[in-house]
């Protein structure tokens, strides 16, 4: 069994999922699992939907809007009969439909019961479109088998309930399903967090003991840099997994962070290939004995600087940063680089649920607080040394932090 991970970009409108089908071409189209994201920028837009229904303003019209684009997709790929518009009307039916009766107050849940059906509808389409050009495929709905807690937008995986429901698949067909989304007990929708779907081909390689994963992206693998951030990248052709697990801790996109852990366990080697020149090796991540010394460049945009200090001028002391470290993981705040000196303490922040003032309103309650907002954070692994006054050269820095050869820097 082979695990295909085809991300948004790769099903974004109708030459791009008749693209995928020429890459499975290539590949062999037996005996493997399609993962697949919500086409292009359709989670943005159910998220908008989310947003107006808790707001009391139009979500229908928004709706409507990307209901509209998946027909308009739908189109350029299948007969005017075709039994998908149907299914896919279907599908937005139940967000209104869902929306109507719901009496749940809990943003997180409403959030995952509605954008998770663009990986439903993608993977529905996708599916339909490869039987009719005969890549016979059976369809399958995730939730089915990959089980959850009930901690919406960031689930937590029941591995042994996991393994059980997997343990149905036949493992010579083909299938296509959804990344992202899992199920809880009662059968709700579930959310992996943003960018999960690479997680949940993890899910479905380590469950079933996939001979390997491959990730489908727009770009040639991982890149020792973002080229739309940086100059002069090159691409990193086999990989560790301890170097890829450091690259998604500090950041990386190509990489989810979640996705490694699985497949270190059975030792699944996973790719990283280019859906625009599929035949191309890209990279290869692995058991390998050598780290990588090619300088890489990482970039987490969208961060906040908090300094916190003490009021009386003592210490930052344990017991502070227990209450500090305690209001954050109640506000479910990530901590991208943290830094303290004897009364402050600095701290970089994901602000993913938008938590970011109300943490900072408790904190005042006994700190003084400052925020700086929007700032990015670099992150340099194996950094040349005697390079870095070019690095530094247009940048204000307001934190630096150097750890043997990985430097990291927060500049607004």
């Amino acid at each position: 069994m082979k695990v295909f991970k085809f991300g948004g970009a790769s099903v974004k409108d109708a030459q791009s999922v008749k693209n995928v089908a020429q890459v499975l071409e290539t590949q062999g189209f037996s005996s493997c699992i399609l993962v697949v994201s919500a086409m292009g920028k359709t989670t943005n837009a159910l998220e908008k939907v989310v947003e107006n229904y808790f707001a009391k303003t139009d979500y229908q019209a928004e709706i409507e809007k990307v209901k509209q684009n998946h027909l308009l997709i739908s189109q350029d790929l299948f007969p005017d009969n075709h039994p998908v518009f149907a299914e896919i009307s279907v599908f937005f039916g139940d967000i209104e439909s869902f929306l109507r009766r719901n009496k749940s107050p809990n943003y997180n849940f409403v959030y995952d019961q509605v954008v998770s059906c663009g990986e439903l509808i993608s993977s529905k389409i996708l599916s339909e479109y490869l039987n009719d050009i005969q890549f016979e495929n059976s369809w399958c709905d995730a939730r089915d088998f990959i089980k959850t807690d009930s901690n919406y937008r960031e689930g937590n995986v029941n591995w042994e309930e996991t393994e059980k429901k997997m343990a149905s698949l036949d493992l010579r067909n083909c299938y296509v399903t959804q990344g992202f989304i899992g199920s809880d007990d009662n059968n709700f929708t579930v959310t992996l967090g943003r960018e999960g779907s690479d997680y949940s081909a993890a899910i479905f390689a380590y469950c079933l003991n996939a001979e390997a994963m491959t990730i489908w992206k727009d770009v040639p693998g991982v890149m020792t840099g973002d080229p739309r951030k940086f100059e002069n990248v090159s691409l990193l052709d086999h990989i560790s997994y301890e170097d890829a697990i450091e690259m998604a801790y500090y950041g990386a996109s190509v990489i989810h962070p979640k996705t490694l852990q699985p497949l270190k366990q059975k030792n699944i080697p996973f790719y990283v290939k280019s859906f625009l020149e599929p035949k191309n090796s890209g990279t290869k991540v692995g058991a390998s004995e050598e780290r990588s010394q090619k300088e890489s460049f990482i970039l987490k945009e969208n961060q906040h600087l908090m300094r916190v200090a003490t009021r009386d001028f003592s210490f930052i002391a344990e017991e502070h940063l227990s209450q500090i470290f305690s209001l954050l993981a109640k506000s479910k705040i990530k901590i991208s680089l943290m830094q303290n000196s004897a009364i402050s303490l600095d701290l970089c922040l994901e602000d993913m649920y938008g938590t970011v003032e109300e943490f900072n309103q408790e904190l005042q309650e006994q700190f003084d607080t400052e925020v700086i907002k929007d700032v990015s954070l670099y992150t340099i692994r194996n950094a040349n040394l005697e390079q870095l006054n070019k690095f530094y050269s247009d940048k204000n820095i307001l934190i630096e932090q150097i750890s043997q050869k990985t430097i990291q820097v927060v500049t607004n």
